[in-house]
């Protein structure tokens, strides 16, 4: 019998690509989680890592074996979920930021809902400080939101990466007398970083466009409307980044945070995980 601890370890280390992050997830030291793999390959009698360094990577026994672990952990959680909550189905309503929904994000929520059936999810993309009013009001279930760097009381939190941008094609002029922004309507985090830090440097701005729509803001500024503050992976071909050398200084440090409400079930919890582990991979690629 493959023991499930062992095996959720080794799943942690190839999707975080070493030792390290994969302790963090499943809440080892460094050295268990070595133990466990070491334990997993006396097991199976193969060789799963190659170890060089820092860079961890499966070798074929393990890429085999890295599709069935994630299906026993997968029906692991099922069935642990059902017989915890075996009265109806439930629901999870779930927060994301625009940018999650559009970033690969459908997919594992796809993969959650396909894996627990009897389970509704409820999903809702909205601005960030509506979704950390709406978990605090007891309308949401589980939220992920931007907000300030250093702020208390999440199950984790990642510091974001955000950007001035303008146009490839069609720049603005950054010395112009008054700078024409793009954003999210008032309350938006990143538009009042943005408003904050030229009125902080003595620049005169004004809203060229404002909408709720990412996809709308994302083409106004491909189209030289003006400049917008974006999260890294809402940065597209035909956007060109803007740094201190163009007088545009970095703004206030934000973070992504992931907050259950206190009355969380399990299911919840166990789709706080998975979306954890999302945002650590997010964060390592980009690292």
């Amino acid at each position: 019998m493959l023991d499930l601890e062992l095996l959720r370890s080794f799943v942690s280390v190839v999707e975080a690509g070493g030792f390290t992050r994969a302790s963090k997830r499943v809440h080892r030291t460094q050295s268990t989680v070595s133990q466990q793999i070491k334990r997993l390959e006396e097991d199976v009698g193969q060789v799963l890592l190659h170890r060089d360094g820092k860079d961890v990577r499966p070798t074929e026994a393990g890429e085999r074996l890295l599709s069935y672990a994630r299906r026993l952990l997968t029906l692991a959680e099922e069935a642990r979920d059902v017989l915890r909550e075996p009265d109806g189905d439930g629901a999870i309503r779930l927060g994301i930021p625009e940018d999650f929904a559009a970033y690969r994000l459908a997919k594992l929520l796809g993969a959650f809902s396909r894996s627990h059936p009897s389970l509704r999810l409820d999903v809702r993309a909205d601005q960030s400080k509506n979704l950390s009013r709406d978990l605090e009001r007891g309308e949401l279930d589980l939220a992920l939101f931007k907000r300030e760097a250093g702020a208390k009381g999440a199950i984790a939190v990642w510091p974001e990466r955000v950007h001035w941008v303008t146009s490839k094609s069609h720049p603005i002029d950054v010395n112009a007398s008054s700078v024409p922004l793009i954003g999210f309507p008032p309350g938006c985090l990143y538009r009042a970083g943005a408003i904050h830090a030229l009125e902080s440097a003595g620049r005169t701005w004004h809203m060229s466009y404002s909408s709720s729509s990412l996809a709308g803001i994302q083409a106004a500024v491909a189209a030289g409307m003006g400049l917008s503050i974006l999260s890294e992976m809402s940065i597209q071909s035909d956007h060109r980044v803007l740094t201190a050398k163009d007088g545009f200084a970095p703004i206030n440090r934000t973070e992504v945070a992931l907050m259950a409400a206190p009355n969380a079930t399990s299911a919840t919890l166990r789709l706080a995980d998975r979306l954890a582990e999302f945002c650590e991979n997010v964060q390592a690629k980009a690292a």
